[in-house]
């Protein structure tokens, strides 16, 4: 039981590790108008299917705090809500990392490659869901400042970075987690 303990922190903390230089490594991709990719979901849902709910809340959490400082998050929404920039930078992943925890332990022992695909197309839906509502509610002030024109080509560019990013996120999650945490099964299962 010790041991399970030990493995189960060690792996964690791996895969925060990981997330921090995922997150560094998504700050250098960014869109135009300065938004980048969030590849750190891919820690996170492999926390969620690994180490269960908890596990992928932590990962969420500290995926949270690493945007909450992005470049692209201090440079967008920081300035119109402070607040409403760390409630939605710390609540979405969080969440999402929740709900695929315990999505895929409820589905698990019926098939673990769909449960752990279905966990994983969770994470980028829910992060990019909660941000979606979040951001436009902490973009209203800048919304109302705008005349007509320029109120529709907000409006598109940010459905098109919303739409590319949150795309980008879930082909890249919903390939890698669920590949990586059979992977890491089949490893485990051959030492043990």
């Amino acid at each position: 039981m010790k041991n399970e303990s030990v493995k189960k922190i060690t792996g964690i903390a791996v895969l925060i590790a990981i997330e921090i230089i995922f997150q560094v490594i998504g700050n250098l991709i960014t869109f135009p108008i300065g938004v980048s990719i969030n590849l750190s979901l891919i820690p996170v849902a492999l926390g969620a299917i690994m180490f269960g709910p908890w596990a992928g809340a932590l990962l969420g959490l500290i995926n949270g705090v690493l945007v909450l400082f992005a470049p692209s998050t201090q440079a967008i929404f920081f300035d119109y809500s402070p607040v409403g920039t760390v409630v939605t930078c710390l609540s979405k992943c969080t969440l999402a990392g929740i709900a695929a925890g315990f999505t895929f332990k409820a589905l698990e022992k019926k098939n673990f490659l769909v449960a752990s695909v279905i966990a994983s197309l969770l994470v980028p839906i829910i992060n990019t869901g909660i941000f979606a509502l979040c951001a436009m509610t902490i973009m209203v002030k800048a919304i109302d400042n705008l005349n007509a024109d320029n109120i529709n080509t907000f409006r598109f560019v940010f459905l098109i970075v919303i739409t590319w990013n949150f795309l980008l996120e879930f082909v890249i999650t919903t390939l890698l987690s669920p590949t990586i945490a059979k992977i890491t099964k089949l490893v485990a299962k051959e030492k043990a």
